[in-house]
């Protein structure tokens, strides 16, 4: 059990010559169309420097050529003011997230609210993972899956986001892995909102040395909790940029997976290490995802969320 604050800002504590990255961020899926929002705030500390923010917009829509995606320098960051993160009046907040960026290109705007009974989830599975220095990369998510309301604004265009299903999560460390799998699924075929999956499957650098693909996550079947991944068991993983099948062993259960999308419906970014090395990754928030879950003592359950699960993957 953790009982650290996990929506706590922790750039605010972290060691000044190390450096730091932290990002708070959210998704969210129509329940009728192939579209989602996918918005983060992000901070990056230099070893030695001070704290700069960014603001990452992306519209998906299956239906449309590609993305539409910005992302813009937002200055310092903050806290308080009943917020988790601010950037002047774009504030991420427990109940209300609002914002706005624009770029030569492209301009966009949200004003949200979530509301969720969901407990945080836990990615790490020990405590201690989460002060200690290793792993580097510390992940959960305050609210594995919530209900938004509200609008988006995308180019002159508004879209009411009330009624969408999506989740809001909080990562932090000194580093990003040196690979990894972000699969988060939503709204899958004749279940509630407490059906999901979210899992995060990394390899890690330890001097010369490289890890084996390792996961943490859960995945939930109408409310109940099934831990997934953990060092010692051992997870099979066959990636490319737009598809995805998995293996992910748990205690009580093992997920089978296989997510993807069209190359078109990605959005491609970079993203910074403190250090200012850089990762490329691409990202859909509106995949194809389809999964049987074997657990012990049951019937395997079959599930599908087309259009609704977010497939991430970040490498050098």
């Amino acid at each position: 059990m953790v009982s650290a604050d996990p929506t706590a800002a922790r750039w605010t504590t972290a060691s000044p010559g190390r450096g730091h990255y932290e990002s708070y961020y959210l998704r969210a899926v129509d329940p009728a169309r192939r579209r989602g929002i996918w918005i983060r705030y992000t901070v990056t500390v230099a070893p030695g420097g001070r704290a700069g923010g960014q603001l990452w917009f992306t519209f998906f829509d299956r239906d449309a050529p590609h993305p539409r995606a910005v992302r813009v320098d937002v200055g310092e960051p903050m806290t308080g003011d009943g917020c988790w993160i601010r950037f002047g009046d774009r504030r991420f907040g427990p109940t209300e997230i609002t914002g706005a960026a624009t770029s030569s290109e492209r301009s966009a705007s949200w004003t949200l609210r979530h509301s969720s009974d969901e407990a945080p989830l836990w990615h790490l599975p020990r405590s201690w993972m989460y002060t200690a220095r290793l792993p580097r990369t510390k992940l959960l998510s305050p609210s594995p899956t919530t209900v938004f309301d509200g609008t988006v604004e995308v180019d002159g265009e508004t879209v009411d986001v009330s009624g969408w299903t999506g989740m809001v999560g909080h990562n932090w460390g000194e580093q990003h892995a040196e690979q990894w799998i972000w699969l988060s699924g939503l709204g899958f075929e004749g279940c509630g909102a407490d059906t999901w999956l979210d899992v995060a499957i990394g390899r890690v650098r330890l001097g010369p040395v490289t890890t084996p693909w390792i996961a943490n996550g859960a995945v939930s079947l109408d409310g109940r909790r099934l831990a997934l991944g953990g060092l010692g068991r051992r997870t099979t993983v066959i990636a490319a940029d737009d598809r995805c099948t998995l293996r992910i062993p748990g205690p009580e259960a093992t997920v089978t997976a296989s997510v993807s999308a069209p190359p078109e419906a990605f959005v491609e970014w970079d993203y910074a290490n403190p250090d200012g090395s850089m990762h490329r990754v691409v990202n859909c928030s509106v995949a194809d995802l389809s999964m049987t879950v074997a657990r012990k003592g049951g019937e395997p359950i079959e599930l599908r969320a087309d259009g609704r699960a977010a497939y991430e993957l970040g490498r050098h």
